[in-house]
């Protein structure tokens, strides 16, 4: 038969161009235009704002550096739901896979391509949130969430016809975000503001709530901490999705070596964007401005200063083709996790097979399916805080695996090993599990609700398991 696709493999097209191509265009989408006006508001100073970047930055290159180990030892598609499988068991690793599918993976899609829409109807105002296209009940659909899901369905469509396709408008995208967050870079470096900057940076490190009338409220001691950790949903959402190129490692020309350079070139550049472009937000506008920006669209605001009346406009067409890119790579990435689940036994039967062109069709079309749906909430904040806490919880587990593994099964190849091995890992596990502590203390509900959604796969996998043989890897 024309369609018969039972002994189709997954093609090895990737190069290391690629894969940094992919942790970089996976990271960078809507987040840096947008969360640092949340994030002054919680720190109240220029000098956190960048601090909470900074030790956003260190964590996201420290868990890259520590996820090359794992990449090196198991260099099949599937990636994080792999690791936990090897280092815990099938049930460790379900309840990522299942948390990826449920919220993490779809969740990030969605909140991308909404951020994508807000931005397009500054191009074309009848595509405004505000435009009520159905309303029936408590179900309202905007003009803004209906191009968020044509979005997700059309580069879904991109991703169905084979990986070259899907690897070229990442590539492409990416490189024009780059090119055009170095160019807001350099220009916003040459616009600075002497009196605005020594304005922002006398007295910097005064940690406080920001009003947008101008109010402050000082911390206690554990609420200031509680304060930094929920400020850094959204730089950590920002930095999130670096590891979808471990997704593909079954795709990559030399996964053993070019998946651990992919994440450390990748993460790397990143960091050092969006640290920059921050200290550029305080170079040209005041922390007033900063925290009431409209709707939070801190680098619009930026723009203004920087290219002039036009700034909204070239700002507009940069975020759409920053999140364009992003949910590309997203999306290409998302449903090799399902294959793999699936190849265990654990996910629907269907998405371990792959159509004539070697992806996982069936699963990057239930991906859309369920992003679309999310796409209906409009919820971005929300959305953000149950992300940030799932993520990170699985990314710590993950660390922790490498100690597991080290001792579990010493004599593995280990083609690379985890820089900074064991005293870097930990730090991250440190700051990992105090992230996630301060945030069910501080910033409830969607934090809980994320870990709910957790534990509702628990007997999910159990009642998978009923009918199912003893597990096998999975077939790359």
């Amino acid at each position: 038969m024309a369609n018969d696709t039972s002994n189709t493999k997954l093609k090895h097209e990737l190069t290391l161009l690629d894969g940094t191509m992919l942790v970089a265009g996976s990271m960078i989408g809507s987040g840096i235009f947008i969360v640092s006006a949340d994030i002054t508001r919680q720190v109240g100073s220029a000098g956190w704002l960048i601090a909470v970047w900074l030790i956003t930055g260190f964590m996201t290159l420290t868990a890259a550096l520590s996820y090359g180990e794992l990449s090196a030892m198991f260099p099949k598609a599937g990636g994080q739901y792999v690791y936990l499988k090897e280092s815990y068991n099938k049930l460790v690793a379900f309840l990522f896979g299942w948390s990826f599918f449920a919220v993490i993976q779809t969740g990030t899609i969605a909140a991308v391509g909404v951020a994508f829409s807000k931005f397009a109807a500054y191009l074309y105002k009848p595509l405004s949130e505000d435009k009520i296209l159905f309303q029936q009940g408590f179900v309202k659909v905007s003009a803004a969430q209906l191009v968020s899901i044509v979005l997700i369905f059309f580069l879904t469509f991109i991703n169905t016809r084979g990986v070259k396709g899907g690897k070229l408008i990442q590539t492409t995208f990416t490189l024009t975000k780059l090119l055009s967050l170095f160019g807001l870079i350099l220009f916003g470096f040459l616009a600075f503001k002497s009196d605005i900057w020594n304005a922002n940076w006398t007295n910097a490190w005064d940690l406080h709530k920001l009003a947008k009338d101008g109010t402050t409220s000082n911390y206690t001691m554990s609420a200031a901490l509680g304060a930094i950790a929920i400020s850094m949903v959204g730089s950590i959402f920002s930095s999130d999705a670096w590891n979808n190129v471990t997704f593909i490692a079954g795709e990559m020309r030399n996964p053993k070596r070019d998946v651990a350079l992919s994440l450390f070139f990748g993460t790397l550049i990143v960091t050092i964007i969006y640290v920059s472009a921050n200290v550029v937000y305080t170079g040209v506008l005041s922390l007033h401005d900063i925290v009431n920006a409209e709707k939070d669209r801190v680098a619009v605001s930026a723009s203004f200063v920087i290219f002039g009346a036009k700034g909204a406009l070239v700002i507009a067409v940069m975020i759409m083709i920053s999140t364009f890119g992003c949910n590309n790579g997203l999306i290409l990435a998302g449903a090799r996790v399902y294959y793999s689940m699936a190849k265990n036994g654990v996910f629907f039967k269907k998405t371990g097979t792959l159509n004539k062109f070697g992806v996982p069709e069936f699963g990057l079309w239930i991906q859309a399916a369920v992003a679309s749906l999310l796409c209906l909430s409009g919820q971005y904040g929300n959305l953000l805080d149950m992300i940030s806490f799932v993520v990170v919880i699985f990314y710590v587990l993950t660390i922790i695996g490498i100690y597991i593994l080290r001792s579990k099964r010493p004599d593995i190849e280990r083609p690379y090993k985890a820089f900074g091995y064991p005293v870097l890992p930990a730090i991250y596990i440190i700051m990992g599990i105090a992230f996630c502590v301060l945030l069910l203390i501080y910033q409830q509900p969607y934090p809980i609700y994320g870990l709910i959604i957790v534990l509702i796969g628990i007997p999910i996998y159990y009642i998978s398991q009923r009918n199912v043989k003893p597990d096998h890897d999975p077939v790359v």
